[in-house]
């Protein structure tokens, strides 16, 4: 069907023999289950149309939008990541996707279409090996807790913009804080993951301001460590598939003042 060749760090495998340009219902349901278990998977040399992209996507559920960036002309799924000289990146900080909705993604599915010749790899870590490592202690202790995820807090600078709030209305009217376990169960392969972020996640609920400053401190420092990542070198036409629901992930801008141009759908959870 496909080859499965798995790094050598806590998550992440590299799929082989597979064309995503006409994959059918039967290998997206392996590749659906080949994901819970590797948490993010790549893919090479994959050549494939705005309509392919989109195709390959609905195979695994409903497609989102984004409120915060431009999309493919008559795709307004696929989200357009680009980034040169007069457009420097502004997400520097380790997250999930999208958090601050209710129901946030199930993974999204990113393609490299211009990529710089130096630089620009994107790092993963695995949340569910990060709430692994904890001692008992902390596990139960984050067991029950809650916390406020937040658009507002975590495009704090695109919303500081001349024209940023106005621009960006629509998005924070429809997007309030919301609320989400500070320990998640993963629906398929019912690990528990650690669901905090440094970019969406605000505060923790019902907890003294400055304990939860202190916890998440610890829970941000902790889930990115060097132990819990993979790195991927992009290459044009290559193609991370990550599941949202157990990985935090971070782009690594040391490209500028280069261009790199991604296409990126993400998939409703």
């Amino acid at each position: 069907m496909f080859k499965v060749i798995k790094k050598d760090d806590e998550l992440g495998a590299y799929i082989e023999d597979i064309n995503l340009s006409n994959i059918s219902e039967k290998t997206s349901i392996g590749l659906l289950s080949c994901l819970a278990e590797n948490e993010v998977l790549f893919f090479r040399n994959q050549n494939i149309s705005p309509r392919d992209h989109k195709r390959f996507a609905s195979f695994f559920g409903n497609l989102q939008t984004h409120p915060a960036y431009p999309t493919v002309e008559g795709f307004p799924e696929i989200t357009i990541l680009e980034n040169d000289r007069e457009n420097p990146s502004k997400i520097e900080e380790w997250h999930t996707d999208m958090t601050f909705k209710a129901s946030p993604p199930l993974g999204s599915i990113l393609i490299g279409r211009v990529i710089p010749e130096t630089g620009g790899d994107t790092l993963f870590a695995s949340l569910s090996a990060a709430f692994s490592d904890l001692d008992k202690e902390m596990q139960d202790k984050l067991l029950g807790l809650n916390a406020i995820h937040s658009f507002e807090h975590g495009f704090q600078e695109s919303l500081a913009e001349e024209g940023g709030r106005e621009r960006l209305a629509g998005a924070l009217i429809e997007n309030p804080p919301i609320s989400h376990p500070v320990v998640k169960i993963h629906p398929i392969t019912n690990k528990k993951v650690l669901y905090v972020n440094r970019l969406f996640t605000s505060h923790i609920e019902n907890m003294d301001s400055s304990e939860s400053k202190d916890l998440l401190e610890f829970l941000f420092d902790h889930i990115q460590k060097d132990k819990f990542v993979c790195r991927f070198n992009w290459e044009q036409n290559s193609i991370a598939f990550w599941d949202n629901r157990s990985v935090l992930h971070k782009p690594v801008n040391d490209y500028w003042p280069e261009l790199r141009r991604m296409e990126r759908i993400t998939i409703e959870g």
